[in-house]
C-alpha cells in the first residue's frame, strides 16, 4: 500500500470516528467533486438519489436557513471570513428537518491565485439543537410562569390592601397609612385632615332597589371620592359598609372643608343607574372633618374618631351637610 493510500485510509478512519462527512465543491464549475454521501444516507437517500450539483443540494435546505448558508459561503469566498461555518436544517426523504453543521475552507493556494476547491466537513447536530430547543422552551415557560406568579402576587397584594367592591384601600391599609401620615405631620409640623363620609339613608336604597343596586351606589360614591383627591398623595378608603375615609396630607381645615362641600354637592347632583333597565336613583352624603395641626400629637385612630363625631353632628343636623370638629392644637415643642 502506498503512502497516499495509507494516508487516505487514516483520513477516512479519523473522519468516521469524529462523525464527519467530507465534501468538496469545484468553485469554477459548480460541480460537487466529492459528495457528502454519509449525510445523504443519513437523510434516507440512496446513492442514485444523491444530487451532484450545488444548486440541487440547496434545494434540500430549509427555506429559513438557506439565505444564511449562502451568505456564509459568500463571506468566505470574498475573503471576509477565514473559514466557512454555518448551521442549517436539511429535509430528509421522509420530509423531516434535521440539523447539520458545515465547516470548510478554500484550498489550492488562495494567496497566489484564486482557489478552485471548497473543501469541508458536515456533521449532525440535531440532538444538540433539539436539546437547545427544549432548554429554550423550558426557559420560556419559566419566564411565563414567573410573570404569572408576579401577576398573582400583585393581585394578592391588591386584594389584601384594597376593598374588593370599590377598589379603594381597605380599612387595614387605611389605618397603616394613616398612622404614618400622622407621625409625619407631627414631625414636620404640617397639617393633616381626615374626612369621614357616610351615605345618607342607605338602607332605603337596599330596601327599594336591592343589594346589587346598593353596591352600584357605593361604587358611584367611591368614584366621586377618588376623583377629587390627589393620586399618590391622598388616601381614600372604604371604612365599612357605606362609609368612607379620606386622608389628606398637607391639607388645612379650610381646604378640607372646601373639598368636603364640593364632594357633597357632586354626590347629591349625580344620578346612579341601579339596574339593567336603566332606572336611576340619587343619594346624599354627610361628612365629618377633623384637622390635625402642630402642637399635641394624636394617633390616627383618635383623629378618625374626632372626624366620626363630626359626622354624627352632620347626621343630627339634617344630613346632607358637612361638620367639622375644632382643631386639635399640638404641644408647644415640635417632635424631633
Amino acid at each position: 500500500m502506498s503512502d497516499a493510500d495509507l494516508n487516505k485510509e487514516r483520513l477516512e478512519l479519523a473522519l468516521e470516528a469524529a462523525g464527519l462527512d467530507l465534501w468538496e465543491n469545484n468553485l469554477l464549475t459548480g460541480e460537487v467533486t466529492r459528495k457528502a454521501s454519509k449525510t445523504f444516507e443519513e437523510l434516507g437517500f440512496t446513492e442514485e438519489e444523491i444530487v451532484a450539483d450545488v444548486q440541487g443540494i440547496y434545494g434540500l435546505f430549509h427555506p429559513d436557513d438557506l439565505p444564511r448558508v449562502q451568505k456564509a459561503v459568500e463571506d468566505h469566498l470574498s475573503g471576509r471570513t477565514a473559514q466557512y461555518r454555518c448551521e442549517f436544517r436539511l429535509r430528509s426523504k421522509q420530509g423531516e428537518w434535521i440539523w447539520f453543521a458545515n465547516y470548510g475552507r478554500i484550498m489550492d493556494g488562495r494567496s497566489a491565485s484564486p482557489g478552485q476547491r471548497l473543501i469541508g466537513v458536515t456533521f449532525n447536530i440535531d440532538d444538540r439543537k433539539r436539546q437547545e430547543d427544549e432548554i429554550a422552551q423550558i426557559n420560556r415557560q419559566l419566564v411565563e410562569q414567573n410573570a404569572l406568579l408576579q401577576q398573582l402576587n400583585t393581585t394578592l397584594r391588591l386584594l389584601a390592601a384594597n376593598d374588593s367592591l370599590t377598589g379603594l384601600s381597605n380599612r387595614r391599609t387605611l389605618m397603616e397609612l394613616g398612622e404614618k401620615e400622622c407621625l409625619r405631620a407631627e414631625r414636620f409640623g404640617h397639617p393633616l385632615s381626615v374626612m369621614v363620609v357616610d351615605i345618607d339613608l342607605f338602607k332605603n336604597v337596599n330596601d327599594v332597589w336591592g343589594h346589587l343596586a346598593g353596591d352600584r351606589v357605593i361604587c358611584a360614591v367611591a368614584d366621586a371620592c377618588a376623583a377629587r383627591t390627589r393620586a399618590g398623595i391622598d388616601t381614600v378608603a372604604r371604612f365599612g359598609g357605606e362609609e368612607f375615609v379620606l386622608v389628606l396630607p398637607e391639607t388645612d381645615r379650610a381646604s378640607a372643608l372646601h373639598l368636603a362641600e364640593s364632594l357633597r354637592h357632586v354626590v347629591a347632583s349625580q344620578s346612579v343607574v341601579v339596574n339593567d333597565e336603566g332606572a336611576t336613583t340619587s343619594v346624599t352624603v354627610s361628612i365629618g372633618v377633623a384637622t390635625l395641626v402642630w402642637g399635641m400629637g394624636l394617633t390616627f385612630e383618635q383623629l378618625v374618631n374626632k372626624a366620626d363625631k363630626a359626622l354624627y353632628q352632620a347626621k343630627e343636623t339634617g344630613r346632607n351637610n358637612v361638620q367639622c370638629c375644632a382643631d386639635v392644637w399640638f404641644r408647644t415643642e415640635r417632635v424631633k
